[in-house]
C-alpha cells in the first residue's frame, strides 16, 4: 500500500464518519433509541474519526519518511476501524449483543498502530 492510497483511504474514512455521525443523529435517532444504543454509534463514530486523522497522518508520514512500520500501522488503523466502528455500528443497528464480543479485537488492533507508529517514529529519527 502506497502513501497515496493510504491518505485516500483516509479521507473516505473521515467523509464517512462525518456522514455516519450526521446520519445516526438525524435518520437512526429513533432505531439507536429504541435499542439503548445511541452513546455506543457515538463511540463508533468517535473511533472512526479519530483514526481516520491518526491514518492522514500516518500517510503523510510516509511520503516523508522511510519505515515498514507505517505501513503496519496504516494496516493496523484501517482494520481496527473495521472491526472496532464496524462491530459496534453493527451492535447498535441490530442489538445483536454478541458482536460486543469482537470490538476489542478492533481496539487491539488500534494499539498496535500506534506501537508502530512509534516504532516507526523511532526508527526514521
Amino acid at each position: 500500500m502506497t502513501a497515496k492510497i493510504v491518505l485516500i483511504v483516509a479521507a473516505v474514512m473521515g467523509a464517512l464518519a462525518v456522514g455516519l455521525g450526521a446520519f445516526g443523529a438525524h435518520g437512526l435517532e429513533a432505531t439507536l433509541t429504541a435499542n439503548g444504543r445511541l452513546e455506543t454509534y457515538e463511540t463508533a463514530v468517535k473511533h472512526q474519526f479519530y483514526h481516520s486523522l491518526a491514518l492522514l497522518l500516518t500517510g503523510i508520514l510516509m511520503l516523508n519518511l522511510n519505515s515498514d512500520y507505517f505501513l503496519w500501522t496504516a494496516w493496523s488503523f484501517i482494520i481496527g476501524t473495521l472491526i472496532f466502528s464496524g462491530s459496534l455500528y453493527i451492535l447498535s443497528l441490530t442489538n445483536v449483543t454478541w458482536l460486543g464480543a469482537i470490538t476489542p479485537i478492533g481496539g487491539l488492533a488500534f494499539i498496535l498502530g500506534w506501537i508502530f507508529l512509534a516504532l516507526g517514529a523511532a526508527k526514521a529519527a
